[in-house]
């Protein structure tokens, strides 16, 4: 049965184009020409060629692939290039795992961010077990203005890069002040951190943060941080609670929001509490 290219491309749910290329290519050649006019004809036999070249397509194979193996029908090639394919697809489902959980976090931070108190309220939560990665960038936060501090955020980023983290966890960064500094108000904090999840990062890479009862404060800017962390030391000392961790400066969210080139960020200050006896 001949069939115009109209008909072929019809029948088989291709386009007119496709078959013109295919043809190019001579991966599918019409069975027949007219002389006179030049159009082609094929035979609906030729659909079970076109069905392979449907099949191996959706396998995610190339078209010159496809060429090579009508040409040379060698088994061993295809699937060569089919476990390079395979290797491929793997690669793009962990990019979409990671792509999929920045969306999760992204989307978490917002509304963590909506639902935030006001800046400078102070409240005593319980937060549960985190998960963090830090380096120690040897410099003073707190001796340095916003610029050295987006320095040290770009060599936070190559140790991410190094230790094979997904950069999905290159947000909402913050600092540690550690108990010790803390108890006799030295702010000195050469530490950044972020919160990271289990399933993404191996486990020698992570430091547990057990859950605890933390006083916290809430911060529109890094400018008023040191302020408000005093704040925070003055209501401990005030409610006799006694410190039993490291402070932690964690940007709740970051804002899509750029202002006098800085970043848009929200913070929870906080120092893990526990209760006189």
């Amino acid at each position: 049965m001949q069939l115009t290219i109209g008909q072929m491309a019809k029948l088989n749910n291709v386009t007119e184009q496709t078959l013109r290329l295919y043809d190019k290519m001579g991966l599918l050649v019409p069975d027949s020409r007219d002389d006179e006019n030049g159009y082609r004809f094929y035979d609906i036999k030729q659909s079970a060629h076109l069905d392979m070249i449907q099949y191996m397509k959706s396998l995610g194979m190339k078209l010159k692939d496809i060429k090579e193996q009508f040409d040379n029908m060698n088994i061993a090639n295809i699937k060569n290039i089919l476990r390079q394919k395979e290797n491929h697809i793997d690669d793009e489902i962990e990019k979409l795992k990671y792509q999929r959980r920045a969306v999760e976090r992204t989307i978490e931070s917002l509304e963590r961010y909506e639902s935030a108190p006001q800046d400078g309220t102070i409240l005593l939560e319980y937060i549960e077990r985190r998960m963090m990665y830090y380096i120690d960038s040897k410099i003073n936060i707190y001796d340095h203005d916003i610029e050295t501090y987006e320095k040290i955020l770009r060599d936070f980023k190559e140790s991410l890069i190094a230790d094979h983290l997904p950069q999905i966890y290159f947000c909402n960064a913050g600092t540690i002040l550690r108990q010790k500094n803390l108890r006799q108000h030295r702010f000195i904090s050469t530490e950044v951190f972020v919160f990271v999840d289990n399933d993404f990062v191996a486990e020698e890479r992570i430091t547990k943060i057990p859950a605890n009862n933390y006083l916290c404060i809430y911060c529109d800017s890094f400018q008023k941080e040191r302020e408000y962390a005093e704040r925070l030391l003055e209501q401990i000392e005030n409610k006799a609670y006694q410190i039993c961790g490291d402070y932690l400066c964690e940007a709740i969210a970051e804002l899509p929001i750029i202002d006098n080139r800085e970043r848009g960020m929200y913070l929870r200050l906080q120092i893990p509490i526990k209760f006189r006896q």
